[in-house]
């Protein structure tokens, strides 16, 4: 990937906090890289290079700022969005899928042999797919250092390395301390065993308040709930369950996550992120939204608002099928339905005591909820395909479609994951009898994380649009939506907020 060198310089010199995540800043004579944001001295420009990733800062013999923490950054909105090979890569290594099946994983994934895909990741990022995953096993592995009680050996194995000596290694290399030295020099107040606190870094600004409330509306009982201005929820992670905790704060959001398995820790990171849409652009989106007169009054209202996300495909095109022409508290009241059908079948809603704990020094502290219960993720596709018919309570029609649905899922023939093909996993998605355009978008914008999808004949957005002054009728709208690609997603929000 070319970088306009002038162009990051001036990001570097005004340290904008927007680009933190899209490039990174290497400094000759320090040795070191740095976010755009670094509030360190800005560095002259003879001594200065720019890199796309920060495993290409390392593969450049860097270590990351101690002051600026590089690697904490948010992620770039450009592999978050895109839909190509080498963004479905980035969110692939993101999941640990490197950490899991290797490199000749990833690329079977993707379709390409392990020689092109690292020619691809190497000419857009400056390091192949081994280097990436490396620097985020770095950063999983200095988490954990710093706010469990783990001991080293377990967390070299858990953040995916395949030896201690590799793990200790590149922890010098990455931040020149070892990581016993990490952990005396970053004294954390220990909690329960599998629980870790961290914060989740975004471009500001994030409307928190819509991600709230768009999800307390759809809660369901033993998945997730929305209390005290935080978002908990269960998560089904490849080793294992997980119970996460959310809640927004100033340019963090403040995240506590229960694991039944450490190694999970990256992918549950990823999925925390893709939930409430971290790495999104809101300058970049309400810029081109806020230019519209029709939104302009709203964007400037409510800076900031994201595309509530999801954590499971399968969960959201269950959801979105039962609520296929039924009103919001229908389909919940349908949903729960299914779920205590299948709470036979996966340990949903045991009572066991969870908190959000806080660790020493957590700069917003999240309450304890010692009568809260422990929240498991949706159940599996293979558990809903083998429910009776009395489960689902749903007209005959709608009833096939979900089994149709959670048997292609359960057979491996459809992928809902953010790192499908989007155009293939909609046309696959339009071929299962009673799903049709409205389905497969509102799947494609929350699970699959496509930021361009409109859906013109959906009532609430219709509703919206007329409460702005637009064209309210399907045809129209459509028409009159094509002025807001690439983000027509986010269009879609804000009508609904609107309605």
């Amino acid at each position: 990937m070319e970088l306009d060198f002038e162009h990051c310089y001036r990001a570097v010199d005004s340290r904008d906090p927007r680009f933190d995540g899209c490039f990174y800043t290497a400094v000759r004579t320090t040795g070191i890289y740095c976010r755009p944001s670094c509030p360190a001295v800005t560095p002259k420009r003879q001594n200065v290079t720019f890199y796309p990733s920060a495993a290409a800062a390392q593969r450049g013999g860097f270590r990351a700022c101690r002051r600026c923490r590089p690697d904490a950054a948010p992620g770039s909105p450009e592999w978050d969005t895109r839909a190509d090979t080498v963004g479905r890569a980035m969110r692939l290594i993101g999941d640990g899928v490197v950490d899991r099946e290797g490199v000749p994983g990833l690329a079977g994934r993707l379709g390409y042999t392990e020689r092109h895909l690292n020619r691809m990741l190497t000419a857009e990022l400056g390091a192949g797919p081994l280097a990436l995953a490396r620097a985020q096993r770095a950063q999983t592995a200095r988490i954990l250092v710093e706010t469990t009680d783990l001991g080293l050996a377990e967390i070299a194995f858990a953040a995916g390395f395949g030896s201690v000596r590799q793990f200790n290694d590149t922890m010098l290399e990455v931040y020149a301390r070892s990581p016993s030295q990490m952990r005396e020099r970053q004294p954390v107040g220990r909690g329960e065993a599998g629980v870790v606190n961290l914060r989740l870094a975004y471009r500001p600004p994030l409307h928190a308040g819509s991600l709230l409330s768009f999800f307390a509306g759809r809660t369901l009982p033993g998945v997730d709930e929305v209390t005290d201005g935080a978002y908990r929820r269960g998560l089904s992670l490849p080793h294992g369950g997980a119970t996460v905790c959310l809640r927004p704060g100033d340019r963090v959001v403040h995240a506590t996550l229960r694991l039944d398995d450490v190694r999970d820790l990256a992918p549950a990171v990823a999925r925390c992120r893709r939930l409430f849409d971290l790495d999104a652009d809101p300058v970049a989106v309400d810029g081109l939204l806020g230019g519209d007169p029709a939104l302009a009054r709203v964007v400037a209202d409510e800076p900031g608002v994201r595309v509530p996300r999801a954590v499971d495909g399968f969960e959201m095109a269950v959801r979105a099928v039962v609520g296929q022409q039924v009103s919001v508290a229908g389909a919940r009241t349908t949903l729960g339905r299914i779920l205590r059908a299948a709470a036979g079948s996966v340990a949903a809603g045991e009572p066991v005591p969870v908190a959000c704990p806080v660790s020493v020094g957590e700069p917003t502290p999240i309450p304890q909820t010692d009568t809260a219960t422990r929240l498991a993720g949706f159940p599996a596709a293979d558990v809903i395909a083998a429910l009776p018919d009395t489960a689902f309570g749903m007209p005959a029609a709608r009833r096939a479609t979900i089994r149709a649905l959670a048997e292609a899922v359960a057979d491996g023939k459809l992928d809902l994951d953010p790192t499908a093909d989007r155009t293939e996993t909609v046309n696959r998605l339009t071929e299962l009898p009673g799903i049709g355009p409205w389905t497969a978008g509102y799947v494609a914008m929350r699970a699959i994380g496509d930021p361009d999808v409109f859906l013109p004949t959906d009532l609430a957005a219709r509703r919206g649009a007329e409460a702005l002054g637009l064209p309210a009728t399907a045809k129209t709208l459509s028409s009159y939506a094509e002025r807001w690609r690439p983000w027509r997603s986010y269009a879609l929000i804000r009508l609904w907020r609107a309605a």
